[in-house]
């Protein structure tokens, strides 16, 4: 058993988020001793308690918060970890060094200034690690660890989604950098696809209005923020990845969970997923005209999105589904303690 920290001080939502939860509490389960250190959220906190953990709550507030730093000092000393997990760049800022080994856990291509007190760093990919090496870190200090996602083969489909087949599935903060401009352009050269977009954003209104621009408004339905990702995927007919940027892509793993056929340009984590075709199908980024040729062809050929569903399923379980990643951490998180 190690007894291991985890530090998140991230927003109420995002992806990074949701796998710290999922990762602290598949610990939990698997005997380890495991602390999450959270910035104060009531409904994270929840979730933690009620998966058997006991969350310490912190400011991690901005340049002027001279408290969090001690207090989260004070609180580790008090669990004595082995291993202190940073999440992120604001959680790294604010993680003392100690007697323990201090570990800085990245999802991006971030600000390495923040982590210059890690003894090691982790990514959740492959291209994330490459990177980190050419930065200067050396591979024994560098890690690949990915995340895994909720399984979602047995999840009845959503029951409320609009009419209109075959149906295109967009998931994501409504935001430039996840392209949902690029989708909404892909579908006005697919007559008779509907597009539904779940999430919400500051780009809401320029989408609604590049809808109207592009004559698919009525095709193009935002759903807002839903916390049923699996229901809308087994739904849906394909899932459409648009993002400009996207270090890693937990939506693409949680389609292949789900069984729904992705499209996906092609942003560093996306390409890195679906580099050799046999899970998905990659469209040139920024290319509305190349996304809207890859979905058309897999809306054409039931066979190959059949193959493709398969074949992505098969990689889920080995690779992305809960018990091979905690494994992994397990491993990971055991030869870091000694």
């Amino acid at each position: 058993m190690t007894r291991v920290a985890h530090v998140m001080a991230g927003a109420v939502n995002g992806g990074a988020e949701l796998f710290f939860e999922r990762l602290c509490l598949a610990l939990h389960d698997a005997g380890e001793d495991v602390l999450a250190v959270i910035r104060h959220d009531n409904a994270r906190g929840e979730r933690l308690r009620r998966g058997g953990l006991d969350p310490a709550e912190l400011r991690f507030g901005g340049v002027g918060d001279l408290a969090t730093r001690p207090r989260l000092r004070r609180v580790l000393h008090n669990f004595h970890p082995q291993v202190v997990v940073a999440w992120m760049n604001r959680a790294a800022h604010f993680a003392p060094r100690g007697p323990w080994q201090l570990v800085g856990r990245l999802g991006g291509y971030y600000d390495l200034r923040h982590y210059r007190q890690c003894d090691h760093l982790v990514g959740n990919t492959r291209g994330i690690v490459r990177w980190l090496r050419e930065q200067g870190w050396a591979e024994e200090r560098t890690h690949y660890l990915p995340n895994f996602v909720t399984d979602f083969a047995a999840t009845p489909p959503a029951t409320d989604l609009p009419p209109g087949r075959p149906l295109l599935l967009g998931l994501g903060r409504l935001h430039t950098d996840k392209g949902f401009d690029l989708a909404i352009r892909a579908l006005s050269r697919l007559p008779g696809a509907t597009l539904a977009i779940a999430g919400e954003g500051p780009e809401l209104e320029a989408l609604q209005a590049l809808a109207r621009r592009e004559g698919v408004a009525e095709r193009v339905h935002f759903l807002g923020w839903r916390h049923d990702a699996g229901a809308l995927l087994r739904a849906a007919d394909l899932f459409l990845c648009s993002s400009r940027v996207e270090p890693l892509g937990n939506m693409v793993i949680e389609a292949w969970s789900a069984e729904c056929p992705v499209v996906a340009a092609a942003a560093a984590g996306p390409a890195e997923l679906l580099a050799d075709g046999t899970c998905g199908l990659l469209a040139e980024n920024e290319n509305a005209a190349a996304l809207a040729e890859a979905v058309g062809t897999l809306l054409h050929d039931a066979a190959r999105r059949r193959s493709l569903t398969h074949a992505a399923r098969s990689r889920f379980e080995r690779e992305f589904a809960q018990e091979p990643v905690v494994v992994r951490w397990r491993e990971f998180l055991a030869a870091l303690a000694g």
